[in-house]
């Protein structure tokens, strides 16, 4: 089924892919507006079920790639998505039937439409993560070892690069950050193509009805004066993890990512505990009173504890009051495959991992 995406999801999506970015995929808040001003230009979009392609389908998987904290400084441009589309289109000798993000988090889950309204293509209702993360092996097609390459680049000022061959996931994560680094860590991605049947096979399916619904959720307590918390917890099955407030901030963008710890002082019930959730552009590991108790890859979600609005790594600010969050991982990243490519070792931690929804 394919169907219009109405310009009232715009907000809910991009509230709900915010608290499912984890803290990454970049803030939403300049993608909405781009999408609203194309919607206002009379260009739309279209959503179809990845269960109706076709499975010889060609499917773009777009995304921005970089550091989050310049995504706020160099702002990104509809044009660039789609032309990294056109460039992987024209090495190809081939078109797309659709287009979808790697990944549900954040600003990307906005980033097939913007290219999908220009290029006229429908968005799949799927990503490749559930979630965000930073690298390329960290997708479900990497987990199930699908092709890697070609990858295509773009960026503001007219370099188009085409990652043509790699040998593994890693070294195409590599190559294309060098790449992206020297471009000014942001740009835009055309990841390697995948058909109807790897997405129906590998893909996260329906995330972007997910995160709609979720924002629909937030907005509706919001509206009640309810607890939007509580009403993200139970519409994802979440579970607190800490309530505090922000003490202190350590963040740096070296190597392509937004990497550092922040440090909650507990409040409430936590009061007189700390809270250090260490990130690499999403929140990857929480050490309360130096003990590890919430990791990738759980969702590890940091949201204003009045609003519910989530916050992002780049936007984490001292004094801040938040509510620590963990809502549940798609079974693909649970299994032994999945927990070696997103994992807490995955990202440099010598800990197991272990589920704050473990019985």
């Amino acid at each position: 089924m394919i169907r219009d995406f109405a310009a009232d999801e715009i907000d809910p999506l991009a509230i709900g892919a915010w608290i499912l970015g984890t803290g990454g995929g970049g803030s939403p808040y300049l993608a909405q507006l781009n999408l609203k001003q194309l919607y206002a230009d009379g260009k739309f979009c279209r959503l179809i079920d990845p269960l109706d392609l076709d499975d010889e389908d060609y499917v773009a998987v777009v995304s921005k790639m970089g550091a989050p904290l310049v995504g706020q400084e160099r702002l990104v441009d509809p044009a660039h998505l789609a032309r990294a589309v056109q460039v992987m289109e024209d090495y190809l000798g081939k078109r797309f039937r659709a287009i979808m993000s790697v990944e549900i988090g954040g600003g990307n889950a906005l980033s097939p439409f913007l290219a999908g309204a220009l290029l006229d293509l429908p968005v799949v209702d799927a990503d490749a993560m559930g979630r965000a993360y930073p690298e390329a092996q960290m997708t479900s097609f990497a987990i199930g070892d699908l092709k890697m390459y070609p990858l295509s680049l773009v960026d503001c000022r007219d370099n188009e690069v085409v990652v043509a061959r790699t040998p593994s996931w890693k070294w195409m994560e590599r190559i294309s950050r060098t790449v992206c680094t020297e471009v000014g860590s942001t740009s835009a991605t055309c990841k390697a193509p995948r058909t109807g049947r790897e997405v129906k096979d590998w893909g996260v399916l329906h995330t972007v009805t997910k995160a709609t619904a979720l924002g629909r959720a937030v907005l509706d307590a919001r509206a009640a004066h309810a607890d939007p918390i509580a009403a993200v917890l139970r519409h994802e099955g979440g579970q607190v993890v800490f309530k505090g407030k922000v003490a202190d901030m350590d963040r740096r963008t070296t190597g392509g990512f937004l990497r550092g710890t922040a440090t909650l002082d507990g409040l409430d019930t936590d009061r007189g505990s700390k809270l250090e959730l260490a990130f690499q552009n999403e929140w990857a590991v929480g050490f309360k009173d130096g003990e590890a108790i919430v990791m990738t890859p759980d969702l590890i979600c940091v949201l204003d504890t009045v609003s519910g609005e989530a916050i992002g790594t780049e936007t984490l600010r001292y004094g801040q009051r938040v509510t620590v969050i963990a809502l549940p991982a798609p079974g693909v990243l649970l299994t032994p495959k999945g927990l070696e490519h997103v994992g807490p070792r995955a990202f440099g931690y010598d800990l197991d991992f272990k589920s704050v929804f473990a019985a």
